[in-house]
């Protein structure tokens, strides 16, 4: 018995004509697809990879139909002003590659006769879709060398070179850079400010993370340059403001100890401001000046100090530094370099529950450990420019999967700590 069905060729391949052929006729099910297709609410890298190529046909073809008024009918005069006018080449853009198809022409009638848009046709034309979606998998790890590595195979699809690669994935990233550093952040009362640097090959971006009272963390800036440097740090903080941090509002800095870092605080936000070294920051800097085996006693003593109150804290650090200082001096001195800003926590008498979110700049560390590991291919950083394209593109994926802050239910008692006016007229209201 014959098996009509069939639509494989002598050579292998799928007849696509005739596939396309059968989903045109039998297309009320396609209808809706075209439609979300014209209105660029579906990707089209999702259809390609569900239904295939015939559908793609099948969609253009539908589409033409809906635009002429019906199906091509030679021979036979139609009351549309559209009709039919053959097939041409062409390339639709999905998300990761291009792919060529036969898109159908469409003309008015008249002596006046002019080209009709195939309204599919045009909505897939959108390369800033591929971009995205390439710039979406290299952020994932994958090199722009391997590229076409993670392509899936598909017969005549049209190839994809590292240059066009790189030029969809820098412009691509271009957008997110401008769309982080545009944030306004009017409406957001912030009440904890996490600053610190990351370093990608000889270049350093630093990075704002704001915590707001219910706990959620939010991506305030990205700058090149070093904490040490005052002029970048203060460019930072008064880009922020000027984006809508109000800097008459009190907040809590946590850095990592740079002196430039205070300055530009000082400088942007005013003397008043709150400011807590981080002090996973501080036990490095000690360690480093110390011998293997003087590290874990150090280590101990020094996080035991810490959990104290402010002064009998820093009393307990002085006379660990005055142990230390005849053999490692080094370590003494970095010991009791910004004591005080050590135990700013501490002096807030802010609840135990908030200590180990507020004590360092892990909270900033962790979105930047995200970076870290969504640029961790990249083995040769060519300028600024590109430090701060990957950058703020990972720093936007990574920012989608942040968790509330450790202790957040307790952040409503920091808040009344640093503005106790504005929270009892809250409650007055």
């Amino acid at each position: 018995m014959k098996k009509t069905y069939h639509t494989i060729r002598k050579q292998g391949k799928t007849n696509e004509q005739q596939l396309a052929s059968f989903l045109v006729k039998n297309g009320q099910g396609l209808l809706p697809m075209v439609d979300l297709i014209e209105q660029c609410q579906l990707a089209c890298g999702e259809l390609i990879d569900v239904t295939g190529r015939a559908t793609i046909q099948a969609v253009l073809q539908l589409s033409a139909m809906e635009a002429a008024g019906g199906p091509p009918q030679q021979g036979k005069r139609r009351s549309s002003e559209v009709v039919f006018y053959g097939r041409q080449p062409g390339q639709v853009f999905l998300q990761d590659r291009k792919l060529e198809v036969d898109r159908p022409r469409l003309r008015t009638k008249g002596p006046r006769s002019r080209e009709v848009e195939v309204p599919a046709y045009a909505a897939m034309q959108n390369q800033e879709q591929m971009g995205e979606r390439m710039l979406e998998i290299l952020m994932h790890g994958v090199s722009t060398r391997n590229y076409k590595e993670v392509i899936p195979a598909m017969a005549e699809t049209a190839g994809v070179s590292r240059s066009a690669v790189s030029r969809r994935v820098t412009e691509a990233s271009e957008a997110e850079v401008k769309a982080l550093l545009s944030r306004r952040f009017d409406d957001l009362k912030l009440l904890v400010i996490y600053i610190d640097g990351l370093i990608f090959g000889d270049y350093t971006m630093i990075g704002a993370v704001g915590v707001d009272a219910e706990g959620n963390k939010h991506v305030l800036g990205i700058r090149e340059g070093a904490t040490e440097n005052s002029t970048v740090i203060t460019e930072l903080l008064e880009d922020i403001v000027s984006r809508g941090v109000d800097p008459k509002r009190k907040m809590l800095f946590v850095i990592d100890g740079s002196k430039a870092l205070r300055a530009a605080i000082n400088a942007v936000f005013g003397t008043q401001q709150p400011v807590q070294r981080c002090r996973a920051h501080k036990l490095r800097n000690v360690l480093d000046y110390l011998p293997k085996d003087q590290r874990a006693q150090v280590k101990s003593l020094l996080r035991a100090a810490w959990k104290l109150g402010p002064e009998k804290g820093m009393a307990q650090i002085k006379k660990l530094a005055a142990w230390l200082d005849s053999s490692y001096p080094s370590a003494a001195a970095s010991l009791l370099e910004g004591l005080e800003e050590c135990f700013t926590i501490n002096r807030l008498d802010l609840p135990p529950s908030l200590h180990r979110c507020l004590a360092t700049t892990n909270i900033i560390e962790s979105p930047h450990a995200g970076v870290r590991i969504q640029t961790r291919r990249v083995t040769h950083w060519q300028n600024g420019k590109m430090v701060q394209r990957w950058m703020a593109s990972a720093f936007i994926r990574t920012e989608k999967r942040f968790n509330k802050i450790m202790g957040h239910r307790d952040l409503w008692a920091l808040e009344a700590i640093l503005n106790p006016s504005a929270t009892a007229s809250q409650k007055t209201a």
